[in-house]
C-alpha cells in the first residue's frame, strides 16, 4: 500500500529477496531496497521513517530511522543526485537495512516513509516474518 502521493509514479518498489508479501527476513541478513520516483513537486530534503508494527507498537529499524534519505538519491543512469529533487525528473532511491539477530521471529509489519519534514512524501507497508 502506498500512502501520500508527491510522486507522479512510485509504483516501481523492490525489496531484496521478497518477490511477494509476506517477506522473510532472515536474522542476521541485510535487506536491499530500491524505489524509482518521479516527484509533482520539487522536494527540499527527505528522512527515513522506517518502523516495524509489532503487537500494535511502532518500533524504528535501527540504523536507517532517522536517518537523511537524500544520501540515497541516484539519478536514472547511476550517477549519485542530492537534495532537492525536482519536480518531473526521474530519480531512484536505494537503500538497505540490517535485520539485527536480537530482532524476535515473529510477524510484523515493516512501514516504510520517506518524510520532509513532518509531512509524509510516500509511505508504503509490507507484512513480513523476521526468521532464523
Amino acid at each position: 500500500m502506498i500512502l501520500g502521493d508527491p510522486f507522479e509514479d512510485a509504483n516501481q518498489i523492490s525489496i531484496s529477496d521478497c518477490d511477494k508479501p509476506e517477506c522473510l527476513l532472515k536474522q542476521g541478513s541485510t535487506i536491499y531496497i530500491r524505489i524509482q520516483l518521479v516527484p509533482n513537486r520539487d522536494i527540499q530534503n527527505l528522512i527515513n521513517d522506517v518502523s516495524a508494527l509489532l503487537f500494535n507498537k511502532s518500533l524504528p529499524f535501527v540504523g536507517v530511522d532517522g536517518t537523511n534519505a537524500c544520501n540515497n538519491i541516484y539519478n536514472v543512469d547511476g550517477s549519485k543526485a542530492d537534495c532537492p529533487l525536482q519536480k518531473g525528473k526521474e530519480y531512484v532511491y536505494e537503500n538497505s537495512f540490517s535485520i539485527l539477530r536480537i530482532y524476535p521471529k515473529v510477524p510484523l509489519i515493516v512501514r516504510y516513509a520517506l518524510r520532509e519534514g513532518n509531512d509524509i512524501v510516500i509511505c508504503f507497508e509490507v507484512p513480513a516474518k523476521i526468521t532464523k
